[in-house]
């Protein structure tokens, strides 16, 4: 027998298939619901009006990516940097090999630098800023994820 007609069979009945709710008053005095009225006639069963209460998910709308440079204007990159420091060196050859603009603050020569420095409480460098995010230190996997997700 093909497998056709069985599934047939079960979308019409599984279409068809309604439930009630019942409520009813046992001979305790609790009130019970149950999906088949009691087996004890006595109990009279009513059926249960259902509000169904439901969500309705946000649509979802796809927006397309602008270019390259608009978004790259967008996604502003800030380092707090010392000239002795390798970790530095490293993030910006990093930033100039995937040409993402970024403005540097040298935190022992700038007077901006040593400010800001002093304001975000820094412990070591170099500190990077994308937009309100800040990332202690340079891997490149965890900067993608700021900037990324910017």
């Amino acid at each position: 027998m093909s497998k056709k007609p069985i599934l047939i069979i079960l979308l019409i009945w599984m279409c068809h298939a309604e439930a009630e709710i019942y409520k009813w008053i046992d001979q305790d005095g609790q009130v019970q619901f149950g999906d088949r009225p009691p087996l004890d006639a006595r109990q009279k069963a009513e059926p249960v009006e259902l509000r169904i209460n439901t969500y309705e998910a946000p649509e979802i709308v796809y927006v397309a990516p602008l270019n390259k440079e608009v978004e790259a204007k967008r996604k502003k990159v800030v380092m707090y940097s010392a000239e002795w420091c390798g970790v530095c060196k490293r993030a910006e050859r990093y930033f100039k090999a995937s040409k993402i603009p970024f403005r540097e603050y040298d935190v022992e020569k700038s007077e901006k630098g040593r400010k800001d420095y002093r304001k975000m409480q820094g412990r070591g460098v170099p500190i990077i800023l994308v937009g309100k995010s800040r990332m202690n230190g340079f891997s490149v996997s965890n900067f993608e994820k700021i900037y990324g997700s910017w």
